[in-house]
């Protein structure tokens, strides 16, 4: 027997391994794995290649629990390893630079990725283990070898009378870490990181129901039998070529991801690339509703079919975290422990690469078959529009295919729509303006006003629209948007009509004298227009520029609190030449004018969702004392 010590350049190597990665010692498992699927790997490479003479035949790594004697087992029938290899492999640890990783992780060092740093990836069963053992035993023609650690930096190695080809790593489980004597929990973290390894492992054994024999009686159960219990899918979709899939193929795979998810996807991006980096995987856009943060951190990012993370951002842009499937590329460098990414030239073209093939998708699908895609517009907005804020390039592209709905269900492209409102919808300056409602039913009185006058109106109620048009009116030329019940809509409406005031300007001053006594300066400007008489008497617009840039604070503008912070202001718009108007400018008592004026400014305020609390009871009130 030859004993030794570990080659690594400081003592407490493996108390390091247990305090610095303890909030992610779960991924000794993942490891271990790994390593056994490299080696059974690499022994069919040897095989194929005809440099080794051995039977491949269908190896398979096999994990097995010891709960009395408290040790856990990992298998493999691969290439094995000689006693000089163990020494070369196992024991020569590149650790030199702890000293300063330590000094400068010394505050985060949880999630600094040591193993990932430090190619310490074997190691990481001493965050689990007070001592592991490794019997294998090569392809080649020697004895097997027998390696055992206690956790310190000194080591035994000697012959073993194993026979068969492969490694055997016994991990003789801590005190703080029996969790991983659970059935259960080993089982969880199999599913969690190598359900999809490309070589089977056998955890256990599973019943099989069998079919009934022919003469079987109805009430007879059905026989059974113990099979091996295989946790993964040696060969998913994503490692296979998109000709030889069906689109029941894809969603058999996404039912495979998400077991709990019911609802089937409606369409997928297969990614396949081998330069200028190697990436594989499917996409999936699933019906996505408005809050955007609740759909992210579903897509899962593989590594050789070993799962490393569901967070996915820096890979894949931020705009298409809210989709679905796998990213599987060895050319992203990862830090094991805490599956972060590092900086890397090959990520950011990888990004590149992901934004461009979904842009080509959606753009193929709008092109072959438009009446399709407007049925899935809805469904799929959030993410075009989010990517057309956030991405350049893909603005550029998504130009040509991105819908604007109407509130009548009619659907333009930017393109078209230009043409269809470029004789109707223009302010004194002939700027084109863009009517749009972020609400059809609250914002339903003025809808059905712009329409009175031919005007098309959008809907646009994505929780980014506001950011969304700041970015239109700024790539664009010659435009501009209004939601329906903002105030830029006035150009149009004073453009379109040169309707005569029934008021002198001397009945104007009286009225507005009125006015000012009742409506709240602080809160509203007042504005007298002469409209149609058939038009609302009061209403009420915001301030476009004002209320667009309190939308875009809230849902994540930096920098403009400001606006968050400042009172809400309003324009009152009193058409002067409704009936109403002028029977209040014909009221005899201050009281009863202050009552019109008061119950008319409330019926505004509710048209536009602002009257709440005491002041909606106080005008509950005064509204049955007025019908009595």
């Amino acid at each position: 027997m030859a004993t030794g010590s570990i080659n690594v350049s400081v003592e407490n190597i493996f108390p390091l391994i247990k305090k610095f990665l303890y909030s992610d010692h779960e991924i000794f498992l993942r490891e271990l794995i790994s390593n056994a699927t490299d080696a059974t790997l690499k022994l069919k490479h040897l095989t194929n290649i005809g440099e080794i003479k051995v039977e491949y035949g269908n190896p398979f790594i096999e994990v097995k629990i010891d709960k009395e004697n408290k040790q856990l087992r990992i298998i493999d029938q691969g290439i094995g390893m000689t006693a000089e290899e163990v020494e070369k492999y196992i024991n020569q640890v590149a650790f030199s630079g702890a000293e300063e990783f330590l000094e400068k992780y010394k505050d985060s060092a949880k999630d600094s990725g040591i193993i990932g740093h430090f190619g310490l990836g074997f190691y990481s069963a001493f965050m689990v283990a007070d001592k592991v053992e490794i019997i294998t035993k090569s392809y080649k023609d020697e004895p097997a070898a027998h390696w055992i650690c206690d956790g310190s930096p000194t080591y035994s190695i000697e012959e073993h009378d194993k026979a068969d080809r492969g490694t055997e790593i016994i991990l003789h489980i801590g005190e703080d870490d029996v969790e991983f004597l659970e059935e259960s929990r080993i089982n969880e973290l199999l599913v969690k990181y190598n359900k999809f390894m490309p070589v089977s492992i056998k955890f256990g054994t599973k019943t099989e129901t069998l079919p009934k024999p022919e003469d079987a009686k109805e009430e007879d159960p059905a026989p059974t039998q113990e099979v091996d219990n295989i946790i993964n899918n040696p060969n998913p979709a994503w490692t296979k070529q998109p000709a030889d899939l069906k689109d029941e193929d894809y969603k058999g795979f996404y039912r495979e991801l998400y077991p709990m998810q019911f609802e089937e996807p409606l369409f997928n991006i297969h990614l396949n690339v081998d330069y200028p980096f190697n990436l594989t995987g499917i996409l999936y856009f699933p019906k996505l509703g408005q809050d955007m943060n609740m759909q992210k951190d579903r897509i899962q990012l593989y590594q050789n079919q070993v799962f490393v993370t569901d967070n996915v951002e820096g890979i894949v842009p931020e705009f298409l975290t809210m989709l679905r499937g796998v990213i599987d590329s060895p050319d992203i460098p990862l830090n094991v422990s805490r599956s972060y990414l590092q900086a890397d030239g090959n990520v950011k073209k990888i990004s590149s690469y992901i934004t461009r093939k979904v842009a080509d998708k959606l753009s193929s699908m709008f092109k072959n078959n438009r009446e399709d895609f407007e049925q899935k517009w809805n469904d799929i907005k959030i993410v075009i529009e989010y990517g057309m804020l956030s991405e350049d390039k893909f603005f550029e592209k998504a130009d040509k295919f991105a819908l604007y709905p109407t509130v009548d269900g009619s659907f333009f492209t930017y393109e078209e729509l230009q043409e269809k409102i470029k004789d109707s919808q223009t302010d004194k300056d002939g700027k084109l303006v863009v009517l749009y409602a972020s609400n059809k039913d609250e914002q339903h009185s003025y809808i059905s006003a712009a329409k009175d006058k031919g005007y098309e109106v959008l809907l646009l109620d994505s929780p980014i629209v506001s950011h969304l048009i700041q970015k239109l009116e700024t790539s664009k030329e010659n435009i501009s948007f209004a939601r329906v019940d903002g105030d830029h809509i006035d150009n149009l409406i004073k453009k379109d009509e040169e309707t005569i005031s029934k008021l002198s300007d001397e009945e104007k001053e009286s009225l507005k004298t009125d006015l000012e006594k009742i409506v709240p300066k602080e809160k509203y400007t007042i504005q007298l227009e002469a409209m149609d008489s058939n038009a609302s008497p009061f209403m009420i617009t915001q301030p476009e520029f004002m209320r667009r840039m309190k939308e875009m604070q809230q849902t994540g503008g930096g920098g403009m609190n400001m606006f968050g912070n400042m009172p809400e202001m309003f324009n009152l718009i009193v058409n002067t030449n409704h009936e109403l108007i002028s029977q209040i400018k014909d009221t005899k008592t201050d009281k009863k004018k202050e009552r019109l004026i008061k119950q008319s400014l409330d019926l505004a305020r509710l048209s536009q969702n602002l009257l709440k609390g005491e002041e909606l009871t106080d005008f509950i009130k005064r509204s049955y004392e007025m019908i009595k």
